[in-house]
């Protein structure tokens, strides 16, 4: 870009690129790209911020579980146990069958 300095900016911006991932590919972060509609832009934004706050981390994340991981997970055991079954009459007469000739 600079001949008569002989400097490749083009060259220096792409190792300081290349250092600034592997900064934070060291401290665990990733990069990520979503597609969202425009009126849940600032959601999203809001939603990686408290990811990205150490004080409201956890508990950001534990929502975020509670309702969005938790259901593709559990399977139809864990979905029966946390029914609320409170009111609901479960008990049914015996039947012992038909009479049948053959």
């Amino acid at each position: 870009m600079f001949p008569d300095m002989g400097v490749d900016v083009q060259s220096s911006q792409k190792k300081a690129l290349a250092r600034h991932r592997r900064r934070l590919k060291r401290r665990g972060i990733s990069r990520i790209e979503v597609r969202v509609q425009k009126a849940d832009i600032e959601l999203v934004r809001s939603i990686a911020a408290a990811l990205a706050d150490p004080q409201r981390a956890a508990e950001t994340r534990a929502l975020l579980r509670d309702r969005f991981s938790a259901r593709q997970t559990r399977g139809l055991k864990a979905l029966l146990a946390a029914a609320p079954l409170e009111g609901i009459d479960l008990d049914r007469d015996r039947d012992s069958g038909r009479n049948v000739d053959l």
